[in-house]
Parts: C-alpha cells; structure tokens; sequence
C-alpha cells in the first residue's frame, strides 16, 4: 500500500493518515513532520528550510525532494502514506523517480467548514495544546485545561489568513490533482464529514481497490 494523502488545510490530512497508518499497520510519513525533526536536530536539510519555514514561506522543492529521497531511498518503507507531499507538480514528476504510488486519496471540502475548523482552534500560549471551541472545548473559557496558561488564536487560524492560505493551496494543488487523475490514480472522499466517517469512506475504498 502507497497512498498519497491530499486536500486543503483544514481537511484532516494528518489526522487521516493516522488513522489509516494505525488500522492497516503502514508507516505514516509526513514531509512537514520530517522538516521540524530536521530544523531540530539542525541538519544541513534543517537549516536551510528553516530559513523559509521561520516566515512562513514554502520550503522549496529541491530541499524537501531531497529530503524525501533520502527517506524513501532507504528502503525502510515498502509501504507507506504520504502526507504533505508531494505539493507542487515538481515536485510530484519528481517522486515519479523515487517510487512508485498505488493510490492518490484527495479530501475536497467546502471553504465554510475549512474556515469553521481552523477558525475555531485554540492553542495554549504556555504548553501548546489544541483545542477547539466546537469540537473540543476547554472546560473553561480560553484556559488551557492541562497547565492552566492562556488559549490564544493562531494568527494560521484567523479567518483572512486561512483563506489567503487556500487560494496557495489551490493554485498548488489543481495541477496535482489533475496529474493524479490523468494516470486514472485519483480518488475523492468528501472532506466535510466527521473524521470517522471520512476514515470509514477511505477504509472502504482501499478495500474495494484491493490495497488493503
């Protein structure tokens, strides 16, 4: 099983893989994972994303393929779910020469609830934790349940800044997803459902395309 995770922020991409990696027993590799391992441990990969990274900007292809060949070329992950890469077109003919992908799964979701999602997370200025208002509300009002500090909003998850980020995402991602369904690979699962049903939606069609 070599699957592709895609879909806007906000679709459960990570959240997803996880779930996927922990029923079917397949390593979960995240690009963005790796990147923050790399910043800290401030390899030569670490320190010059970091660059980018620190202003929020993407890390440029030829940094993350390198990344990512030196992962998959190890031969540790026969099998695998990406996630978060690859996400420009680049950066996909580029993976073309590392392995080979058995399936591109795509989480397409409505702006409304990408923008209900990442609007209402909280996180605690002290410890870090997530929570949302909705979802998972702390007991009490804009105090982290675990360490008592202050939650605040991410200036990632404030309303004009996750739209600007989707506008990126699309122009990124419509070649993706086009390239992925030309070689007949792609396969759309409705991202605005609850996580379990999303995760019962995926589970369902590896095991109709025989991956699992």
């Amino acid at each position: 099983m070599r699957l592709i995770v895609l879909g806007p922020p906000g679709t459960g991409k990570g959240t997803q893989s996880r779930m996927i990696s922990e029923k079917f027993k397949v390593p979960h590799v995240s690009s963005g994972d790796i990147l923050r391992e790399n910043v800290a441990k401030k390899t030569d990969i670490g320190k010059k994303a970091e660059v980018f990274m620190r202003t929020g900007q993407l890390v440029p292809d030829n940094i993350v393929v390198k990344m990512m060949a030196e992962i998959l070329g190890k031969g540790k992950y026969r099998n695998f779910i990406l996630d978060g890469f690859p996400r420009t077109i680049n950066q996909a003919h580029e993976l073309e020469h590392l392995t080979k992908i058995d399936l591109v799964i795509y989480l397409s979701s409505s702006e409304k609830v990408i923008l209900e999602r990442l609007s209402g997370r909280r996180t605690c200025s002290v410890c870090k934790a997530v929570f949302h208002i909705k979802n998972m509300p702390p007991k009490k009002e804009g105090i982290c349940d675990k360490c008592g500090g202050r939650l605040i909003i991410r200036e990632d998850d404030r309303p004009e800044t996750i739209r600007d980020r989707l506008k990126i995402y699309e122009i990124l991602s419509d070649p993706l997803v086009f390239f992925y369904s030309q070689k007949g690979l792609l396969r759309e699962v409705n991202g605005d459902q609850p996580a379990e049903k999303i995760f019962s939606d995926i589970a369902a069609m590896l095991k109709k395309e025989k991956l699992a």
